[in-house]
């Protein structure tokens, strides 16, 4: 609705251009004449008439001219709201097209200029129509919702009256001050003035991460895990740990009951390298993608980013403001360097390198150079607070430590030999990193089984059956030292028919290597890998329910959140995961398959991240890419259709 003060800015009314009407005659000179003025609280019938003129003008305008795109004008169509459906669009153009202060402060200006030059009719009041539009101008449109907005206010009306909360609403005062410095940082890279302070994608993030952790519990990380997702790990169904020691490949397989959950693979000429460590040398350093090309002795350079960077903490080697240096400030052509692999090459991609070392232990990891202590969120918080207090006295100088899940339960004197054991093996790298020449690998994790055995084996396996005679005693000799209570577990199996193919894992492996899965109730899934991401699709098949859609639609749901959980355990799938799910209509149906998805991933050792469901019905999840999964291991692209999928027909036969 347009209020005066926009009427006085497009032209003046009626009542301003308009002669005055002569004074009603009379025919005797003794009756006074009527009053005109408003003394007594009332209105004179001229007086009343000229009010109903102006009302009926104004309503004329409103329903014959387009609304203005611009100004008060506009903001007065989309506040009234009385205009019926055809305003609609303008609400949603006064929230895209929201007007500058400049304009803002114009329409100020606009408003007591044409109140000015405007003439001073009576009014209602009796107070001169300037002074009347003004505050009408102030108020808004006759108390129809409309509020002028504020100076360097906002002037979308829909802002104004529904706000949305700002970063600086709902976080704490300090992170507030962090993400203004920030932000002062980031406009003066922008302004060309120190666009040299350091490495700005380490420094976004940073910023990101020190916004998500403010909006948690004031700041603080998370704490333990809920014990709804300790019973979902704990009471898992009986597990048993299956390897089988090939000639081209070593495999280990993990079951529940009869079911196959993990499935861990290495080739003989195609090991993984992960966790070795490396005096490599640097090949070059690119500026502009932050990161720099690292010579390891592999055949592919591997590519270590300036988050990785062990940069220097002497003051003199800081920026004057106290950022880190940029990374090619630090790292030159033709520098050694100490790298630890934390990734795989895959594909066209080099192996993931950092300068943060670490050597991982039965129940801790030990990282040199630095004073940090964690435990893992995985354990119950009295267990948190035991292992804290033996941790505080165990950990040697110049050292930090990081206590594992398998921790749980672990005595002091566990927790002692463990530390030890590490700070020896460490000790032994700093002395052949001395001499060492440059490519020469300083550092090497041990195989696919030992590995295995130390990060996965818990009590909760109930047998480790072995095919080889050799590999399991080696296996004993180890668990005798970290776990004596789980040594007398491990057995060799003595069968002459294969060990998959007795506990019936190899027809489990070749059922993951397809597209479609299936699901107990007759649902299944789609799963496909693209070069950007994993695709999962729900359907329901041949499972139609008994009482209604939405109830059939959750347990199929239900079940496919189950299963996706097992699938990308056993694919080993990794990087950006989209699972479309069939469409839930009531929301808590929605919230109770997120869920439930959530509580089946707990159990899976690898770290993934669960986003809500969008509103395409669509769960977007990242799960760490450390090596090749089961796919990558076990297919080959065909030479046919060169991986299509379908082979291309001739389009001119």
């Amino acid at each position: 609705m347009l209020d005066d003060s926009d009427n006085l800015a497009d032209g003046q009314t009626d009542s301003d251009t308009r002669p005055a009407e002569p004074a009603e005659s009379t025919d005797s000179d003794n009756e006074p004449a009527e009053s005109t003025d408003s003394e007594n609280g009332t209105d004179s019938d001229d007086t009343a008439d000229r009010r109903r003129a102006r009302r009926r003008t104004r309503t004329r305008r409103r329903t014959t001219e387009p609304p203005s795109t611009s100004g008060r004008a506009f903001q007065g169509n989309a506040v009234s709201g009385s205009l019926g459906v055809a305003d609609e669009p303008a609400v949603s153009a006064v929230v895209e097209n929201e007007p500058s202060q400049g304009d803002r402060a114009g329409e100020g200006e606009a408003v007591e200029d044409a109140g000015e030059s405007a003439g001073p009719a009576p009014d209602e009041a009796g107070e001169p129509a300037q002074r009347i539009r003004r505050r009408r101008g102030r108020r808004g449109g006759r108390g129809r919702g409309g509020r002028r907005p504020r100076e360097g206010g906002s002037a979308s009306p829909v802002a104004a009256a529904e706000p949305e909360p700002t970063e600086a609403a709902v976080e704490p005062a300090e992170a507030g001050a962090a993400a203004a410095a920030g932000e002062g940082a980031v406009a003066k890279d922008a302004s060309g003035d120190g666009s040299e302070d350091g490495p700005t994608r380490l420094r976004s993030q940073r910023q990101q991460g020190g916004s998500n952790r403010s909006k948690g519990r004031g700041g603080r990380r998370p704490g333990a895990v809920s014990e709804q997702t300790r019973w979902a790990i704990n009471e898992s169904p009986p597990k048993r740990m299956l390897i089988s020691a090939g000639t081209k490949r070593t495999q280990v397989a993990v079951l529940e009951q009869r079911t196959l959950v993990e499935h861990f693979v290495t080739r003989k000429e195609d090991e993984s390298i992960v966790g070795n460590i490396y005096l490599g040398r640097v090949q070059n350093v690119l500026p502009g993608m932050e990161a720099a090309f690292v010579d390891i002795g592999q055949g592919r350079n591997g590519v270590l980013y300036a988050g990785e960077v062990d940069y220097p903490t002497d003051t003199d080697d800081l920026e004057q403001d106290g950022e880190l240096p940029r990374i090619e400030k630090t790292l030159k052509p033709g520098q050694t360097v100490l790298v630890q692999v934390t990734k795989d090459a895959m594909g066209t991609k080099g192996a993931r390198l950092t300068q943060h070392l670490s050597l991982a232990g039965r129940f801790c990891v030990l990282a040199p150079g630095g004073g940090m202590l964690g435990i893992s969120r995985k354990l119950a918080e009295e267990e948190r607070a035991r292992l804290r207090a033996i941790l505080s006295e165990l950990v040697p100088a110049g050292f930090g430590v990081i206590l594992r899940t398998a921790a749980e339960g672990a005595t002091r004197e566990q927790l002692e030999v463990d530390v030890a054991r590490l700070t020896r093996i460490w000790e032994k790298v700093s002395e052949k990193a001395q001499s060492a020449q440059p490519l020469e690998p300083v550092y090497e994790e041990p195989g696919l089984v030992m590995r295995v055995v130390r990060d996965v084996l818990g009590p909760e396996y109930q047998e480790l059956v072995i095919d080889d005679v050799e590999l399991a005693e080696q296996v004993r000799d180890y668990l005798s030292d970290v776990a004596p209570d789980l040594a007398g577990r491990v057995s060799v199996h003595a069968d002459d028919q294969p060990i998959f193919d007795t506990y019936e894992a190899t027809v489990q492996v070749r059922r993951a290597l397809e597209k479609k899965v299936w699901l107990p109730s007759g649902g299944y899934l789609i799963v496909e890998k693209t070069e950007a991401m994993w695709v999962i699709d729900v359907n329901t098949g041949k499972f139609v329910g008994e009482d209604n859609l939405e109830e059939t639609v959750l347990r199929n749901n239900l079940e496919a959140a189950d299963e996706i959980a097992r699938q990308l355990r056993l694919r080993d799938m990794g990087g950006i995961i989209v699972i479309d799910f069939v469409d839930m209509l009531a929301p808590a149906n929605r919230d109770e398959v997120l869920k439930r998805f959530k509580r089946e991933l707990a159990r899976d050792k690898t770290k993934s991240r669960v986003m809500d469901i969008s509103r395409l019905g669509l769960v977007q999840m990242t799960r760490k890419n450390v090596s090749h999964g089961l796919t990558e291991t076990f297919t080959t692209t065909c030479e046919r259709c060169e991986g299509r999928g379908a082979a291309i027909v001739d389009v001119f036969d």
